[in-house]
């Protein structure tokens, strides 16, 4: 009869240790609860000795192939799409420019990733931990990188919880008093039309320009669609809920069942960690460093607070410059205006993974 308890190794033991140390995060501390809980009960149960449920045949590995396959990171988006409201990004097209430059991380870590000696693919698959966007990640990961998928989507979803604790000191290291505490215009009004058009648009106009990106951007834009037409209500509320619900505990149970002690335990674990928060950091000054020159050219009008939203970590980045600018001065409401980058974000991550695809996959 074999058993774990006589078959576990040192390695597995840590691993179920930071398994459920994740768990803990997820659940006290409510770290973006919705992917740590599976992601983290998945890498629980890749390292049980014995169990193999990844191995070839076996449970786990038929549903891990929605991700191999991917299938499931732009059915997240869907479902992305069928929850956001590019009202903020339609009434304030500039912002756009912010949620491109936020993603200056990802290039940037790109860089450091193959001088620290990852190959092109590893060091893409890094680098686009920077659009703080985990199925993007995960996406390109699983293309270029699939030995660094457990490590690669541990490091973009821990970061996009600790969303509040990472950019706040950066935002205000980068700014004046007196910038913080710029109060902005209320948006224009935009109409049903504008917002039925916009998923249009940005789908023929990005998947132009980068097919590598078809996959995540149309989906976004599909569910988008979903959600602005007023036709479909019921595609609306499925996408929105039971879909994105369903993929989730698929995608995240598969993806933490990828970080078994052989693959995570490494150097190169503890590397693309230190990556994933210098390219989370970069983009993160990045747009704040844009916000100011924006701030600058509109004569004192725009808030550079709202730069930092510009990450894809929706709707979390945009709340927490909402919560810097109330702490320089109550009652100031950006969060509106910090919604235009965020979701561009989503938008420029999608297009960068597209990018670097459209390099490295071949």
């Amino acid at each position: 009869m074999k058993t774990g308890y006589a078959n576990i190794t040192l390695e597995q033991a840590i691993m179920i240790l930071i398994a459920c140390f994740l768990m803990y995060l997820a659940i006290v501390k409510k770290y973006e609860p919705l992917l740590l809980v599976p992601i983290s009960f998945g890498m629980l149960l890749a390292n049980i000795p014995q169990a193999n449920l990844m191995a070839k045949g076996n449970f786990l590995y038929w549903i891990y192939q929605g991700v191999k396959l991917n299938i499931y990171p732009p059915l997240i988006f869907m479902g992305v799409g069928a929850m956001t409201d590019f009202g903020p990004l339609i009434a304030n097209p500039k912002s756009l420019l912010l949620g491109a430059a936020a993603q200056f991380g990802i290039f940037t870590s790109f860089l450091g990733a193959g001088l620290l000696g990852f190959n092109f693919k590893e060091a893409a698959s890094i680098g686009i931990i920077g659009g703080a966007d985990g199925p993007t990640a995960i996406f390109l990961t699983s293309q270029l990188a699939p030995h660094l998928l457990g490590a690669v989507a541990v490091a973009a979803y821990s970061y996009m919880a600790l969303v509040p604790i990472i950019q706040p000191p950066i935002m205000r290291a980068l700014t004046t008093k007196k910038e913080r505490q710029v109060t902005m215009e209320q948006l224009r009004p935009v109409s049903k039309t504008e917002k039925i058009i916009f998923p249009i648009i940005v789908t023929i106009l990005a998947s132009f320009l980068v097919p590598d990106a078809t996959a995540l951007v149309g989906c976004l834009m599909l569910g988008n669609l979903f959600r602005e037409c007023g036709v479909v209500d019921r595609l609306s509320k499925t996408t929105q809920n039971e879909l994105i619900n369903i993929i989730t505990i698929f995608l995240g149970t598969t993806v933490g069942a990828t970080a078994s002690a052989e693959n995570f335990l490494q150097w190169g674990t503890i590397k693309i960690l230190l990556l994933g928060l210098a390219a989370f950091a970069v983009g993160t000054a990045s747009g704040v460093l844009f916000g100011k020159l924006m701030y600058v050219l509109s004569g004192g009008k725009v808030n550079p607070l709202i730069g930092s939203a510009g990450v894809s970590a929706v709707p979390m980045a945009a709340r927490v410059s909402q919560v810097v600018a109330q702490e320089e001065k109550p009652g100031n409401f950006i969060l509106m205006h910090a919604m235009g980058p965020n979701v561009a974000g989503v938008i420029g991550s999608a297009i960068a993974a597209g990018m670097l695809l459209s390099m490295y996959g071949g």
